[in-house]
């Protein structure tokens, strides 16, 4: 008798990359408000990349290490409220040029809640 396994069901192999987040399989008939958080998600991360060369070297390993928090997940987002905390301070601490990120992290929280 041989020793065969059946596996059904998805199967991933990832060989290197970066930031792999495994199978999305999107939604369906998601709600209104999804496409808005994942809007709000998308505007922050770009703030945030916009922002790295205006940080110190501490802020920058700070943003660099929120990024891959920040997911269009009501859920996620808000068990990371300390992410989205760190990030609107030092958005806050580099004036002028943190507006976009600190705003962007304000309509973000505006639909968490």
């Amino acid at each position: 008798m041989s020793d065969a396994s059946n596996y059904y069901g998805p199967v991933v192999n990832m060989h290197g990359g970066r930031e792999n987040v495994g199978i999305n399989y999107g939604t369906v008939g998601g709600a209104a408000e999804d496409v808005e958080l994942r809007a709000a998600v998308e505007e922050l991360t770009r703030a945030l990349r916009g922002l790295r060369p205006h940080l110190a070297p501490d802020q920058a390993r700070t943003v660099e290490g929120a990024l891959p928090e920040l997911t269009p997940d009501r859920s996620a987002l808000r068990e990371r409220g300390m992410v989205l905390a760190s990030v609107a301070q030092i958005a806050a601490t580099v004036g002028e040029v943190g507006r976009p990120a600190a705003e962007a992290v304000g309509r973000l929280l505006g639909l968490l809640n």
